[in-house]
């Protein structure tokens, strides 16, 4: 994988399938980018996701495709391959790409993990959980109003939360700082930093979008403005006339 071309020295990661890439994506992307100060956020569609072993609907090349479309004309938004299929067909696993990407990245770069709620929801489930926010910190985007407790009874095993005064560029996206401790064996005692966005209200959901096109995605104007209610137009452009979903 090739280094991100921002000169800067933020970084996210945002896996996921991407299947297909939609509003809410973005509106998670821009709000982290804002609050943090990031200066890259690389979109990280995954080969295998070993929590869906159906396996994504549209293929790799296919979601890597509508995901650039998707980013186009962002500043600071790019594509990454981290995550991509293994030549083996092993699953993916977050941890890994980013020790991966970590490694690939010069010194001084700081390097994200971004996710929303939903994911946070699965992340007791994922390889080597624990370990993931000191190898990258989390940025979560969460629902307005959810609490706080709802959040820390989804962190993994051997980890902790704490509030932590923060220290932040000044931005209009709300952030709420915490630190993660780990609590067992050699990650005892060590802390990473946690990042909440509570006011992001995106119920866009990538299931729906599949079943809105295999219903109504069809050449007239009123698939398209209903489609384009849920994605950018380059992506449900190109899913009208790849013929995905259906």
């Amino acid at each position: 994988m090739s280094q991100p071309s921002s000169s800067g020295g933020r970084i996210a990661f945002f896996g996921g399938s991407f299947d297909p890439p939609h509003l809410g994506h973005l509106a998670v992307a821009r709000a982290a980018r804002e609050a943090l100060g990031l200066d890259t956020v690389l979109f990280a569609p995954v080969g295998a996701q070993p929590l869906k072993p159906v396996g994504a609907t549209a293929g790799f090349d296919e979601r890597v495709a509508m995901t650039r479309l998707a980013i186009a004309g962002e500043p600071g938004f790019e594509i990454s391959l981290a995550d991509g299929p293994k030549p083996s067909g092993a699953a993916n696993y977050t941890v890994d790409a980013l020790m991966t990407l970590r490694g690939e990245l010069a010194p001084g770069y700081t390097l994200y993990c971004l996710m929303g709620a939903d994911s946070l929801a699965g992340l007791q489930r994922w390889h080597r959980a624990a370990e993931i926010p000191f190898v990258a910190p989390l940025i979560v985007a969460s629902r307005p109003g959810q609490p706080l407790d709802d959040l820390k009874a989804l962190l993994p095993r051997g980890l902790k939360m704490e509030e932590e005064v923060p220290d932040l560029p000044d931005s209009n996206v709300e952030v709420r700082c915490y630190s993660l401790v780990g609590t067992l064996g050699d990650r005892a005692g060590q802390r990473a930093p946690f990042y909440l966005l509570p006011g992001l209200d995106v119920e866009i959901s990538a299931s729906r979008i599949r079943e809105l096109a295999r219903s109504q995605f069809g050449t007239g104007e009123g698939s398209r403005a209903k489609g384009n209610e849920l994605l950018p137009d380059a992506v449900a452009d190109y899913i009208r006339s790849h013929g995905l979903y259906r």
